[in-house]
């Protein structure tokens, strides 16, 4: 069973991979030379979402109002939780890099930070999760990126273009998108000098600022929404 759950990390990872080099390659400017030659690395979804087992995507898919989700706060507590380990497993399967999702669009964060209390430090773990692997790779020499969403289905000065995943979560306030972007920047100012060095920065969620959700041009909604990052 070992080998075979090993395996499938393998192929997810790979796969991860080959996407990751895609998308950094979209972007003018972007820096995918050693993405290029690393090709393999491993990335997690990590939250609270995990004491459910149903996916990052769960709060939306089921769905779950927002004070409901929150709830799950009281509960995350990865006890097991390895840094060394995991680092470990990722150099050993022969991974250049770990990516691991510091705020999905649940809104949670993985870290100490100041601009929310919605984090895993108000957990009963009450650990910095992204404090760790950060010490920890740069101990093993392992280059470490983070995922961060965008979207946040929690914040009510989020604003909703579509309202599908906004209806969901139960919000129904006016939103203040000049505060979210400034919350949102001083989240990623906290990621990108706290930490040591950064590899990746891996956005997601800006789709839902289009007038067509499914739309796949990604560049263009970054520039046209985001013109600090």
């Amino acid at each position: 069973m070992k080998k075979i759950v090993t395996m499938i990390v393998f192929a997810l990872a790979a796969l991860v991979g080959a996407r990751a080099e895609t998308q950094a390659q979209e972007i003018p400017g972007a820096p995918t030379d050693w993405f290029e030659e690393a090709r393999f690395g491993m990335f997690v979804h990590f939250g609270p979402y995990s004491v459910l087992g149903a996916g990052e995507w769960v709060m939306n898919s089921r769905p779950i109002a927002r004070a409901e989700y929150m709830k799950l706060q009281d509960f995350f507590n990865p006890q097991a939780f390895d840094a060394a380990e995991w680092v470990r497993i990722a150099k050993d399967a022969g991974m250049r890099y770990i990516i691991l999702t510091s705020r999905h669009h649940d809104g949670f964060s993985n870290w100490a930070t100041k601009q929310s209390e919605w984090n895993i430090m108000n957990t009963p773990y009450g650990k910095d999760i992204i404090r760790q692997l950060a010490d920890e790779c740069r101990r093993q020499g392992m280059k470490l990126g983070f995922y961060y969403s965008q979207l946040d289905w929690i914040r009510d000065d989020y604003q909703w273009q579509t309202g599908r995943t906004g209806q969901k979560s139960g919000r129904t306030g006016p939103s203040d998108w000049e505060h979210y972007i400034e919350f949102m920047n001083a989240q990623l100012t906290e990621l990108l000098t706290e930490y040591g060095d950064v590899a990746v920065i891996w956005f997601d969620g800006h789709w839902d600022q289009t007038a067509d959700e499914n739309r796949t041009d990604h560049t263009t909604a970054v520039d046209w929404h985001y013109p600090e990052i």
